[in-house]
């Protein structure tokens, strides 16, 4: 079996994660949906590509992304500022950028372009927003919501306000005391601070008319800091919650259904991601998993029954609460679905479990990551080392099917690693295992849908 060539990488927008998906959304509007681009951060398509950057610097640089990205799962906050403390149906491409995918969208009416990460980790859309208080360097140009003949503040009363953890009429910003105001802090201390607004979201075309979004809930940041990447000006949230893009797009005919289909990260083809009717997964192969209902409800819940190397099914386990390890896969919604980590987080007993049959069924010299990221490498040149078929067992019946190019990536010359990590914290589904499968999100049916694909032609 081929291996996956190994992804690239860059810095992400704005957690210190190392493993955020951005999305640049060229898309193309139809009568079912539209679909956008989505572009890979280390692709030579992102304006965050590198070019000094060799293949293996942006490959390691994504795995610790990935290792750092956990930090992102402890539940952001949202709180109010005070004087106290600081639809349609859709369809587009996807493009790699370092283990993160960007999205390109357009604020405002005269529409202003905004590139921001496309996340599936988090909710709430947000820009950079004239006046800056406080602002990271962004190479676009700020939106200035006063120069928006669409722009409007929400006020405190709103129910959209009434969705941030605690929220209350701000002065702050504009001296408009029935405004909302947020304060969204991420897990590595990132955070946005602004005005929560409606405006016209407008997604480009790469053939035929734009589409236009109207009245949707974003922030409109004044002060903006933590891990941004000046090439981008904001964040594009994909996640469960209600002020993300997709739940605000089921509110319209988009019926809470997207999809998304990853290139391997050697292949310079473009990933694509579709929304509505565009964004159905089903067919021969397609195979589904419950959405498990958690807080918070921003991530995507799945249920992993167990892994099987080969023949070899080894169960789900992990620590109880009094620390004995124990196989757990009656536990609901034990990993989560992230398309912004790279790598893939186990807990540590299991990973191990997973490490000892990798070692038996693999006839190859193992070796030691000298980067120390990486548990289980193998010493060979040859991309064929006889890798297994790796199956990730999901509730429902969901075999998921993962070939070398999913769970393996060269890491040198002469060394290929495992691209799954132990990780006591939080246990993800990520990026790498996800490649070259149509992976679609059903939020009316709570259900995740899988079916092998040839990214490159989808």
């Amino acid at each position: 079996m081929a291996l996956a060539a190994a992804p690239s990488t860059s810095t992400k927008l704005y957690f210190p994660l190392a493993l955020l998906a951005c999305f640049i959304l060229l898309t193309q509007a139809s009568s079912h949906g539209f679909t956008a681009d989505l572009i890979h951060r280390d692709s030579p398509l992102s304006p965050l590509y590198n070019s000094s950057m060799s293949h293996l610097d942006r490959l390691h640089n994504a795995f610790r992304r990935s290792v750092t990205r956990v930090h992102h799962f402890i539940k952001p906050t949202m709180t109010s500022l005070s004087s106290s403390s600081a639809a349609p149906n859709i369809q587009s491409n996807i493009i790699p950028s370092a283990g993160e995918y960007l999205m390109n969208v357009s604020i405002g009416t005269p529409p202003v372009e905004v590139l921001g990460i496309a996340d599936t980790g988090s909710d709430l859309i947000w820009t950079q927003c004239k006046p800056c208080k406080r602002c990271f360097n962004q190479n676009p140009p700020l939106f200035d919501p006063k120069k928006s003949s669409t722009y409007h503040s929400i006020p405190c009363q709103s129910s959209s306000c009434t969705y941030l953890e605690e929220a209350a009429c701000g002065t702050l910003i504009n001296g408009d005391h029935d405004t909302c105001e947020y304060s969204y802090r991420y897990g590595d201390r990132s955070f946005t601070r602004g005005t929560l607004a409606l405006e016209t979201l407008t997604v480009g075309s790469t053939s035929g008319r734009p589409t236009s979004l109207p009245k949707v809930v974003f922030g409109c940041g004044h002060e903006n800091g933590g891990t941004f990447d000046e090439s981008g000006s904001g964040l594009i949230g994909l996640g469960g919650g209600p002020l993300s893009l997709i739940s605000q797009l089921t509110k319209s005919t988009n019926g809470g259904k997207f999809s998304y289909c990853l290139v391997p990260t050697a292949n310079t083809a473009a990933s694509k991601i579709s929304f509505g009717r565009a964004g159905v997964v089903s067919g021969s192969g397609a195979v589904s998993t419950p959405l498990v209902a958690k807080n918070p409800d921003t991530f995507y819940y799945l249920t992993l029954e167990a892994i099987s190397v080969g023949e070899k099914r080894l169960a789900y386990k992990t620590k109880s609460p009094d620390c004995e390890e124990a196989a757990v896969a009656a536990n609901e919604g034990n990993i989560i679905i992230d398309s912004g980590t790279t790598l893939t987080l186990l807990p540590p007993g299991f990973h191990d479990d997973l490490v000892s049959a990798l070692e038996t069924a693999i006839n190859a010299e193992r070796v030691s990551d000298p980067r120390g990221i990486l548990s289980l490498c193998f010493k060979s040149k040859s991309d064929d080392i006889g890798v297994p078929v790796i199956t990730a067992h999901f509730s429902g019946g969901a075999d998921v099917k993962l070939q070398a190019l999913n769970t393996f990536a060269r890491m040198d010359d002469d060394m290929i690693c495992f691209t799954m990590i132990p990780s006591s914290d939080v246990a993800i589904f990520g990026n790498l295992a996800q490649m070259n499968f149509l992976v679609g999100y059903d939020l009316e049916e709570r259900s995740v849908s899988f079916k092998p694909t040839d990214c490159t032609k989808h």
